[in-house]
């Protein structure tokens, strides 16, 4: 990982983080959504994480260079995983790799007053707790908090390194 690494994946983190809150402001927002443009009741969305892939470590760049892997014994006893400067290694982070619908069945409420209310007078309302989605609030706004500490602790140590260069 570069100089700059740990801010590359407080970034990607936090804007995972940000679309995590927008979702789940959306969700609220449509909490008691009975149709949408697509004609049917409001599904709850939630955003899956994924982790992207590890930095590449001198050992692995070897092994894949020389077109085989070291393995066993030979592995444990080698070189350390360190990430060689100016490899074009990935730094480790997270993205999103999807925003899903809930499949779950839709609350029914009677209503049957309501517009969209069947022949039996039940409304199909989204299956939203207002609890769960202020939970999810709550660990997006902390984790976005988290990374933004991160950076700036970061560029607080590169502030301190290039004044120690200076003297």
């Amino acid at each position: 990982m570069n100089l700059f690494g740990v801010m590359d994946t407080s970034g990607e983190a936090m804007q995972a983080e940000r679309m995590r809150a927008e979702v789940v402001a959306a969700n609220m927002a449509n909490a008691e959504t009975t149709r949408t443009a697509s004609g049917g009741v409001y599904r709850r969305q939630h955003v899956v994480f994924a982790a992207d892939r590890p930095q590449t470590g001198f050992l692995n760049a070897m092994s894949t260079a020389a077109g085989s892997s070291i393995t066993g014994a030979l592995a444990q006893a080698a070189l350390p995983t360190l990430p060689l400067p100016n490899s074009g290694a990935v730094a480790p982070g997270v993205h999103i790799a999807q925003v899903g619908e809930d499949q779950g069945q839709p609350l029914k409420r009677y209503d049957p007053g309501h517009p969209d209310a069947g022949p039996d007078g039940y409304v199909s309302y989204p299956d939203i707790n207002p609890l769960t989605e202020m939970v999810d609030l709550m660990g997006a706004t902390r984790a976005y908090g988290l990374n933004s500490s991160a950076v700036q602790a970061e560029k607080g140590m590169i502030t301190s390194a290039l004044e120690i260069a200076k003297s």
